[in-house]
């Protein structure tokens, strides 16, 4: 198992009347992407700031490797924030060379890792355009440049996959994982939550400042209930009502989804629908980071909490 490096313990932050983080408890490995996904307003952004220093907890502590986290260390972690964090109307190798040597780097070395990412983002040729100038996914290109060119030893993401087209998608996804792959923590929020499920090792879902499932999406799986898929194009509406524990969630076509509580047999669900006819399809049916996010957020036993 890997190492935790960077660990959260019991973070709390109020906003006046709003209580934005509640105790939240987090620990992140080494070497993994780490997908942080909640509605607007969960906590998301403002834990991130709490990690950076941009924000100072009312409650709880940041580890990282097991001490409280430093500011050398905050120095070292490249953080892409959601709002645009370069100057529009500078030069973008002329900016990525500052920002390298606000991170330490030498004036020559800031000027070879630019270069170095720019050519990786092929915007080598770009070096003198405005950011202004650039389409957007080639903004956010610029953006993670910045947040990688001086080797950072953590990645703090916030929504860095935000309206960018597929082809700069696979290029961003394809540098986090590299990044991961050479031991470093990568973290970042999305609202998109198939890319999250598919780029991901683990997944943090919060909810109203609480973390309210954590883990990968196949431990995630399986914590809600057990569902089966059923093509049975003779069977009627209520073909499912007299089996034990079985409840139909939705229907479409001949096609059914059910969903599996105690004392349920799937064996016996499968005799009913051969009852009615022919079975076209009959298979357990994985729930998808949207379905598990949508059945957390919503969790009535989490609301009475």
């Amino acid at each position: 198992m890997r190492p935790n490096v960077l660990e959260l313990r019991g973070l709390g932050k109020r906003f006046g009347d709003l209580q934005a983080l509640r105790g939240l408890d987090l620990q992140i490995h080494a070497g993994e992407v780490f997908g942080f996904v909640g509605s607007n307003g969960a906590g998301k952004t403002t834990t991130m700031r709490i990690v950076m220093g941009v924000l100072a907890p009312d409650a709880g502590d940041v580890l990282w490797e097991g001490s409280p986290i430093a500011f050398e260390t905050r120095r070292q972690t490249g953080y892409m924030p959601e709002e645009r964090g370069l100057y529009a109307k500078q030069p973008i190798g002329e900016q990525l060379r500052y920002f390298g040597q606000l991170h330490g780097l030498t004036e020559a070395a800031a000027g070879d890792a630019t270069d170095v990412w720019l050519e990786r983002f092929g915007l080598g040729e770009r070096q003198k355009d405005e950011l202004l100038k650039l389409s957007h996914g080639n903004q956010q290109r610029v953006q993670l440049a910045a947040a990688l060119l001086f080797d950072p030893v953590l990645l703090i993401l916030d929504e860095p996959f935000a309206g960018l087209d597929p082809e700069a998608v696979d290029a961003m996804s394809a540098v986090l994982r590299e990044q991961a792959a050479a031991g470093k923590p990568v973290i970042f929020s999305s609202h998109q939550l198939e890319l999250v499920e598919r780029l991901s090792d683990r997944v943090g879902v919060i909810r109203r400042g609480e973390l309210v499932a954590c883990g990968t999406v196949d431990e995630l799986r399986g914590r809600g209930p057990e569902r089966l898929w059923v093509e049975a194009p003779a069977a009627t509406a209520d073909w499912a009502a007299g089996l034990t524990g079985v409840t139909v969630v939705r229907s479409a076509g001949a096609g059914y989804l059910l969903e599996l509580g105690d004392h349920a047999d799937d064996q016996q669900v499968l005799q009913a629908a051969l009852a009615t006819g022919p079975v076209r399809e009959f298979r357990r049916e994985r729930p998808s980071l949207l379905d598990l996010f949508r059945e957390f957020v919503s969790d009535p036993e989490i609301d009475a909490a």
